[in-house]
């Protein structure tokens, strides 16, 4: 059958006639999937990209019959390989009446060797005119035709090699985003900083506030945890004498999913000693306006039908500031004793158990005004209580020196002058294990031994961590996080 017309009632006859026909073959001696290689001199978008230089020459290509119309001696296809799609015209003059009948015979979906001459057709589409075509792999099951595709999204990730092959968009996103990372590493590169790479197996889910994954190792007999973040030992780095590391890889966090959220996920993180926040925010619109410009975006760019303007510099407010700004609460005029019944009267949902200034600082920002941060802006100056690893202000010791930026009301990235008092980040592992007792699954663990590094001494030192998954769907205009990870987690189908 050309160009198959699926629908649920030939499903099945369809399959069966493709199993006959690889049956027929292989007891012909013509098994396809004995092949091994084959030679190919150029891709379709070479060729159809470069006309002038491959008119008349002879090229062998590879991959996968997408259409076919045959019409008596002469037949058209397309062919789908690495780089696109071209036309094919195959005669029976050209590849005698036994080839031309097997050629006749393949199905939608085959993978194939081509090898013939490039021309022009009448209608101004590139072509090769085949010499010869040689099945190098069966197709047994039928693509989603071609009208309709493959637009169930559930069935698309699940499926994501046929997303990949129907929907040739898909495909573009993840070259985008190999482009996107490698711009990342180029710039960090760039400026000093070595890669490194950190345990994903950890005896301590530390470095950041969220629920891990718990696993077993058998030898020792120990629970160990999935890391949710590589903070901790990156820094030890900088303890060690690094000056500037970054890692680029998966965590894991044991957490909801939807739009925003997979349970794991890329991070970029890196640590840049003798640096504090400023510098992390300076790098962050460095590292945006590079990645950007690996895809072709500069300054103002369509997100979901919104207009963001990535033109640096961004807005900097702090947390009060900010605050301030989108609800009228001054908490520079709040109290420990005022602050929740105020942030209460302003509509914020506040945990008894978190009642403090911090807590109902961050709460109300949480709430109220994350929501209505569309365009860059870093957030900084966030309480004590919700960042345990971040340097106290001086000035202000209920605030850090920590920073979170956010884009069309998301947060893209995390960053802080790293707190390196080593008594003072022992008391607030501390507070951090009274939460967890009274309950708070998210609460970071006590580390012993990253204090003990503290105790080594660490330079001043500034800490970034961009989520690289928003990243990307923000600069391919994705809407959900799965459009941007090739294999999403899935519930498993009953």
């Amino acid at each position: 059958m050309e160009n198959e017309i699926l629908t649920e009632e030939n499903y099945n006859e369809i399959v069966k006639v493709r199993r006959d026909k690889l049956k027929t073959l292989t007891e012909s001696g013509k098994n396809p999937y004995e092949k091994v290689r084959y030679e190919r001199s150029a891709y379709s978008a070479d060729v159809v990209g470069n006309f002038a230089d491959y008119e008349g020459k002879s090229v062998r290509l590879a991959g996968r019959i997408m259409s076919k119309r045959v019409m008596g001696k002469a037949s058209f296809a397309h062919l789908l390989d690495g780089k696109g799609q071209i036309q094919l015209y195959v005669r029976v003059d050209e590849l005698g009446a036994d080839a031309y009948d097997e050629f006749k015979k393949s199905d939608i979906g085959d993978i194939v060797g081509v090898e013939g001459e490039v021309f022009m057709t009448h209608k101004g589409e590139v072509s090769i005119k085949a010499k010869t075509v040689e099945l190098l792999s069966k197709s047994l099951l039928p693509l989603p035709e071609k009208f309709h595709g493959l637009k169930d999204n559930d069935l698309r990730y699940r499926q994501r090699y046929v997303d990949l092959i129907v929907n040739p968009e898909v495909k573009e996103v993840f070259e985008s985003r190999s482009k996107i990372i490698a711009a990342i590493r180029n710039t960090l590169n760039e400026r000093g900083f070595t890669e490194v790479e950190t345990p994903i197996l950890n005896t301590i889910a530390g470095g950041a506030s969220a629920r891990p994954f718990i696993t077993h190792h058998n030898t020792l007999n120990i629970d160990m945890y999935m890391r949710i973040a590589p903070e901790l030992y990156l820094k030890r780095l900088i303890v060690g004498g690094f000056d500037r590391v970054y890692e680029i890889g998966r965590n894991f966090r044991n957490e909801g999913m939807d739009i925003k959220h997979n349970p794991e996920f890329t991070m970029m993180e890196l640590y840049q000693s003798f640096a504090d926040y400023n510098d992390m925010m300076n790098l962050t619109e460095s590292i945006f306006t590079a990645a950007a410009a690996s895809v072709g975006k500069s300054g103002k760019i369509t997100y979901q039908g919104t207009e963001i303007d990535l033109t640096a510099p961004w807005e900097r407010l702090t947390m009060i500031e900010a605050v301030k700004k989108y609800t009228g609460l001054d908490f520079n005029k709040l109290t420990d004793k005022t602050a929740a019944a105020a942030a209460k009267k302003a509509g914020v949902t506040i945990d008894p158990k978190k009642s403090s200034w911090g807590h109902c600082l961050y709460e109300t920002f949480d709430q109220l005004v994350e929501c209505k941060l569309i365009q860059p802006v870093f957030i900084t100056d966030y309480p004590v209580e919700v960042s345990p690893l971040a340097k106290k202000i001086p000035s202000d010791p209920r605030l850090t020196y920590r920073f979170e930026f956010y884009i069309f009301a998301r947060e893209m990235g995390n960053a802080y002058s790293e707190l390196n008092d080593p008594i003072d980040q022992k008391e607030r592992f501390n507070a951090q294990m009274a939460l967890k007792a009274s309950g708070d699954e998210e609460a970071q663990p006590n580390d012993d031994d990253f204090v003990t590094a503290l105790e080594y001494g660490m330079p001043p030192t500034g800490g970034l961590g961009i989520g690289i998954d928003r990243m990307i769907m923000l600069l391919c205009d994705c809407a959900s996080i799965r459009d941007v990870i090739l294999f999403p987690t899935m519930k498993p189908r009953a």
